[in-house]
């Protein structure tokens, strides 16, 4: 299934942290959503990643964005429970709201990841104000780059956001990859 300019499905989530209450894509149309799938112990997400979803997160209008940190664990699961990952988003200062991807019984991918068929983490889905899928892009993104993408979706008529997605969505996958190194990590 080729998600670009459809429907985004559901989060799968087991856990919320910083968030009062359970989020889901359906109460947040209206709102741009830029979905950031990591792992503690990625490289890439630490170091560049989770900077960039936390820049994201401060500098656009909350009625216009919004950040949601997806913890899709598909390696050294024992190390990365939620006890481990509740310490790191205090040591790091994460404040919008983190997901921990759910858990799939016999596969070491988690459901969302799956659902979304991304290549690794990090990796960074926009869904727009209608809630579909206009960007999938596994690594690094240069800001840039990522914020024009985000600033022209909100510009967007609401009217027109159908019409624009089909003409202008791209479907970003990341460069080559090893298992994990500074760009990421990566799952195939």
């Amino acid at each position: 299934m080729h998600l670009l300019n459809q429907r985004a499905p559901e989060l799968q989530v087991s856990t919320w942290l910083n968030s009062k209450t359970p989020l889901s894509l359906e109460a947040l149309r209206g709102k741009v959503v830029v979905l950031h799938s990591f792992q503690m112990l990625c490289p890439g997400c630490v170091q560049h990643g989770l900077p960039q979803a936390g820049a994201i997160h401060e500098l656009f209008d909350s009625e216009e964005v919004q950040v949601i940190g997806l913890h899709s664990v598909f390696e050294h699961h024992s190390v990365m429970n939620e006890a481990a990952l509740r310490a790191f988003i205090a040591e790091y200062r994460i404040k919008f709201p983190v997901a921990i991807d759910r858990s799939a019984d016999s596969d070491p991918i988690p459901m969302t990841m799956r659902s979304y068929k991304l290549q690794g983490t990090p990796s960074t889905v926009i869904i727009d104000q209608s809630g579909d899928v206009r960007m999938i892009h596994f690594g690094q993104i240069s800001d840039l780059r990522l914020g024009s993408i985000i600033g022209r979706i909100i510009a967007e008529p609401r009217t027109q956001q159908s019409a624009a997605a089909s003409a202008s969505a791209q479907n970003f996958t990341g460069a080559n990859s090893a298992k994990c190194d500074d760009q990421g990590c990566k799952v195939f």
